[in-house]
């Protein structure tokens, strides 16, 4: 059976369980230590043996050992077919990789001005202002990203025809950004039907779930947080 290290509010780790889910493959979990204050400590001594960077998530499949969200998702295409998460055609397939190369590496640079909220508050009153200062400038750019998308859905159901490997990262920077009380999607119309629809499957609404399970158990509650 396939083991995933993963994290309870690891946004990679969690982007693995959804396409995990969507092909509906049984797979083992192992969580990692995680706290707000300490963070990913003590290091789980497999994933250090893995990974040289000492982050999860991980995948085990028989003798393979795999680091890194995209390089696994790529993997378990190849190795488990049976329901595809990219499209077929080489030009749509390096759209869909770009795009999730966009919400690994572009969205994600404004959304981690906003992960501080779930932290505890620092006892100088300044250092917070500074880091909300920030956040309001990140969900500046996080706005005009989701405006972006909503232009590329017109309408559509999915980001690159089908269910996607696009639509899966996509999804988590929005959540997380939901998460983190970061801008709404009321002013996308197609973006919001988007996510509504996502948010619904069986998959997703799990890992949804079960992130917004961990929030309470781990997390400082954040104010209009999970408001879309």
């Amino acid at each position: 059976m396939l083991k995933l290290y993963s994290a309870p509010l690891s946004l990679f780790g969690k982007k693995v369980e959804l396409a995990l889910g969507e092909k509906g493959l049984d797979f083992e979990r192992v969580l990692v230590p995680f706290s707000q204050s300490k963070g990913y400590a003590p290091k789980h001594p497999d994933v250090l043996a893995i990974n040289p960077k000492g982050q999860v998530p991980v995948l085990i499949d028989r003798d393979l050992r795999l680091y890194d969200s995209t390089v696994i998702l790529e993997y378990l295409e190849d190795a488990y077919p049976q329901v595809a998460l990219y499209p077929r055609a080489p030009d749509e397939r390096a759209c869909c990789r770009q795009l999730e190369l966009y919400a690994d590496e572009v969205m994600l640079v404004p959304l981690r001005a906003l992960m501080h909220r779930t932290g505890p508050h620092p006892a100088d009153a300044a250092l917070w202002a500074d880091w909300e200062e920030k956040a309001g400038r990140a969900e500046v750019a996080l706005t005009e990203q989701f405006a972006d998308l909503d232009r590329l859905l017109a309408g559509g159901r999915y980001l690159c025809g089908d269910l996607s490997v696009a639509d899966i990262a996509c999804f988590m920077i929005i959540f997380y950004a939901q998460r983190l009380g970061g801008p709404g999607l009321a002013a996308h119309q197609s973006l919001s039907a988007w996510y509504r629809d996502l948010k619904a499957r069986p998959a997703f609404a799990a890992v949804t779930a079960d992130i917004a399970r961990a929030d309470r158990e781990l997390s400082v509650p954040v104010d209009g947080a999970y408001k879309a």
